[in-house]
């Protein structure tokens, strides 16, 4: 299996640190509000290198955090709850948003119940402890509204600076910066911790002697997360490309500040989904959620075909036009599945092609997670087994198949039920009328079809149903 390590700029053979047991970990939403498409398809990117681990026979230990307390869940809080006391109004928010966060992946295919979920608000001491071990070990400073780090002390210790990033002399700051976002362009000393304001959630925290009653910035949240539920180093660190920097290295710089040079072995980020040639951002207003994509009648899995028919380290193109023409693909797929219920005695036995096609899945995953190849080997298989149905034979097979395809790329393709009772006595009308040449009730039948949500297709075998998307 090999991946693309951000951290040497190679394509690398993966090699746990464990023999069999890979430890990852995603950043995860900042759960202010329902998060866009684009932070959805870093997830299912996520989602989708698990299953490819876990299909190389690894156990995963998968944690990704909440960030539940920065500047923009404060202050959506304050402006959704404002009778509420800032830790109430706080909780309120980041409660909804996490179950919204939840919905959203489930029902984009991805298996949160393979996920350790972890919240800053609930790790607060063991970033209170980072910092003050960072402190101790001459990382940080106080200031009068908070506890820094100090890019200069860190590089003075021998350590680098930049190593998910090129920095240079022109781009680097002796200035500090306070808030959870910030230029990118430049370097600057980051907060650890921020002194309480009037009206923001607080929590006691004493260092040096002071009392600094306050909350933790957003980049040390992560540092301390990681390393609790995984150690360090640990195997495996995903995110989107804009987290890279600053949000990645001053993770790097925090966790290793202290002793040890390694912090996660691979970083694995996924570049951005495009909207009209640019990235989909909140602060741009080009964004969508997944309620944009049910609103308009699609399904969920739809979009997670947009996202996989593209490479992880390629932008993505979102439209309405590639969600259309995504959901005309799981269409078919989801007719390809239905064929289990439909078998033929004169198709082909085709056992072997399902082996084949599973395996070129597999290997086309274990290639820096292209999944756009793994999903043209599925779709050659559609093609034939269109054509031709499946054989009773191949039934248990086929059904096998569909498991390991869901497993591998979370499409739900065994999930296809059965029609029932009353449409299949519908089919055989309909056949009749056909064996009768009475094409007006035929056409009719199709339409009384189509009204439980079924369409049916003629072939050499005869009628064939699929559920209508």
């Amino acid at each position: 299996m090999k991946l693309y390590n951000t951290l040497t700029r190679k394509l690398e053979e993966f090699t746990p640190l464990d023999e069999q047991t890979v430890r990852l970990y995603s950043c995860g939403p900042t759960v202010y509000d329902n998060v866009h498409i684009g932070n959805l398809a870093s997830f299912t990117y996520a989602d989708l290198l698990r299953r490819t681990l876990q299909a190389n026979d690894y156990s995963v230990i998968h944690v990704m955090n909440f960030t539940d307390v920065d500047d923009k869940t404060i202050k959506r809080s304050k402006e959704t709850y404002p009778k509420s006391s800032p830790i109430d109004a706080l909780r309120l928010l980041t409660t909804a948003c996490t179950d919204s966060f939840l919905r959203d992946m489930s029902l984009t295919g991805n298996s949160v119940s393979d996920i350790t979920f972890v919240s800053a608000v609930e790790s607060i001491e063991s970033m209170r402890q980072l910092i003050i071990d960072l402190f101790k070990d001459g990382f940080a400073y106080i200031t009068d509204d908070g506890v820094y780090f100090s890019i200069q002390k860190y590089r003075d210790s021998g350590k680098k600076y930049g190593q998910l990033t090129e920095i240079t002399s022109s781009n680097t700051s002796n200035a500090r910066i306070n808030n959870d976002e910030y230029d990118k362009d430049n370097i600057h000393d980051f907060v650890l911790w921020k002194i309480k304001k009037p009206g923001e959630p607080s929590w006691p925290f004493t260092i040096d002697g002071q009392e600094l009653d306050g909350r933790p910035g957003w980049h040390i949240e992560c540092s301390a997360m990681s390393v609790a539920k995984l150690g360090r180093p640990f195997d495996l660190h995903t995110g989107g490309i804009d987290l890279k920097f600053p949000h990645h290295e001053n993770e790097i710089a925090q966790s290793t500040a202290g002793g040890g040079d390694v912090y996660a072995k691979s970083f694995i980020h996924n570049e951005h989904v495009l909207v009209d040639g640019k990235k989909m951002a909140k602060s741009a207003g080009n964004f969508y959620t997944l309620r944009d994509i049910e609103d308009k009648g699609y399904d969920a899995i739809a979009f997670r075909i947009v996202i996989l028919q593209s490479h992880y380290r390629s932008q993505s193109h979102f439209s309405w036009q590639t969600l259309e023409a995504a959901t005309n693909k799981l269409h078919n797929l989801r007719a390809m599945a239905a064929l289990k219920w439909q078998p033929v005695l004169t198709s082909s036995l085709v056992a072997p092609q399902l082996l084949t096609t599973y395996g070129a899945c597999v290997d086309a995953l274990n290639s820096d997670m292209n999944s756009p190849r793994a999903l043209t080997a599925i779709d050659a298989l559609e093609t034939v087994l269109s054509e031709n149905g499946i054989h009773p034979d191949d039934v248990n097979s086929f059904d096998l198949f569909l498991t390991q395809i869901d497993n591998l790329l979370g499409l739900n393709l065994s999930d296809v039920l059965d029609i029932s009772a009353e449409v299949k006595k519908l089919l055989k009308e309909r056949t009749h009328a056909r064996d009768m040449k009475e094409w007006q009730k035929s056409d009719e039948l199709r339409e009384k079809l189509l009204s439980h949500n079924v369409t049916v297709r003629d072939t050499k075998h005869g009628q064939v149903w699929a559920w209508k998307s």
